[in-house]
């Protein structure tokens, strides 16, 4: 869970605050057990962050899995001889329910203490699990976001170095934190390889897929882009099947001397050429989404295009047509590159994955040939 040796978290800390408030005990914890020791991830009135894990009333609690209640500890065959309880500070009443990681395994306890004797009665009972549970919810956000975040860096390609003749620029905005877009750019002897997918969906589960398709796209760069189109959508139908997700994707090599363009289009469908005399060409072969059984490398066949002197690339995901012009959408992607140029045509696009029409991930690719 990731969550030990952590600093407070005050979304916690309320939890904590409020159970002392609701039970009218003088001690409450949010207490996480590892091998050899307890470690408070949130307490009120206990002074001790950590205790050693065989002096730990909440390992009672983990080790069963279930509400432990002692309302008068003296009585307790487990509590009885504690050192806490016959000495100071003279604790008489525990009660503990278990906190789950988020794959189900009991990792502490959010638990109640008192120096008196209590009852504690069914609903009372109902109400710290209820509690406990909002324990789990919080945590588990928190190794959510670290999961995003890691999920978040497996999709960010590393910079590029200058391509010469050409202008690349690129970038990717996620509409809800973590995108299902992912774009890519690999410098090959005499070429540049573009890629961009979209994983139908959005979080953690497509984001771990796009990284996954990213990773075998950059493996053995020197396959054709056709081979490497079906070994992926391989890849989706034998290891990701039980996911049900599939992935529209862009993937071009680009000849530096002469421009040449090979381009696989999985279902994607916004690819083009803007040509030097404002003209639009579409770049279009006829796969299918990966993961929806294409088949073999030759049912993924390549387009080949040229892009002349003046010419930009352009690919991008869907999510770009809900905050473009609706009644010129193309226009408007051709009058910011020619106003603006690649670099910075890409950073206003992503300005718009921030409006209130944005529905989507954004991720914009241009490549402009320079020469």
């Amino acid at each position: 869970m990731n969550v030990l040796d952590t600093l407070p978290d005050e979304r916690v800390d309320r939890v904590t605050r409020l159970a002392k408030e609701i039970f009218g005990v003088p001690m409450v914890a949010v207490n996480l057990i590892d091998r050899d020791r307890q470690w408070s991830k949130s307490r009120v009135g206990l002074p001790a962050t950590e205790v050693p894990r065989e002096v730990s009333f909440c390992q009672h609690t983990v080790e069963r899995n279930a509400a432990f209640v002692v309302e008068d500890t003296t009585t307790s065959a487990e509590l009885a001889d504690h050192p806490a309880v016959v000495n100071e500070p003279g604790l008489r009443f525990y009660a503990g329910h278990p906190v789950h990681s988020p794959d189900g395994q009991p990792v502490g306890a959010l638990c109640l203490i008192d120096t008196e004797p209590r009852t504690f009665s069914e609903r009372q009972r109902e109400l710290l699990r209820d509690m406990a549970h909002w324990i789990e919810i919080e945590l588990g956000r928190d190794q959510q976001i670290e999961e995003i975040d890691a999920a978040r860096r497996l999709t960010v390609p590393p910079a590029w170095p200058p391509v010469p003749g050409y202008t690349i620029a690129a970038d990717s905005t996620a509409h809800l934190g973590l995108a299902g877009d992912f774009y890519d750019v690999t410098t090959l002897p005499g070429a540049v390889r573009v890629t961009l997918a979209d994983v139908m969906g959005s979080g953690i589960g497509p984001a771990l897929v796009a990284a996954g398709v990213r990773a075998s796209l950059r493996t053995e760069p020197s396959r054709p882009v056709g081979q490497a189109m079906a070994e992926v959508d391989r890849l989706l139908i034998e290891d990701f099947r039980d996911l049900d997700m599939f992935v529209t994707a862009v993937h071009a090599d680009i000849e530096l001397a002469t421009g040449k363009m090979e381009l696989i289009d999985a279902g994607h469908g916004l690819a083009f050429i803007i040509c030097r005399d404002g003209s639009w060409q579409p770049l279009r072969s006829r796969g299918l989404p990966l993961g929806m059984d294409a088949g073999d490398a030759e049912a993924c066949a390549a387009v080949t295009a040229t892009l002349e002197p003046g010419d930009h690339f352009v690919c991008c995901s869907d999510g770009l047509l809900d905050v473009l012009d609706p009644a010129d959408p193309f226009g408007h992607v051709e009058r910011t590159i020619r106003k603006f140029g690649p670099e910075r045509a890409v950073a206003l696009v992503q300005d718009l994955a921030y409006d209130e029409r944005a529905t989507d991930d954004i991720t914009v690719v241009v490549v402009r040939r320079d020469r």
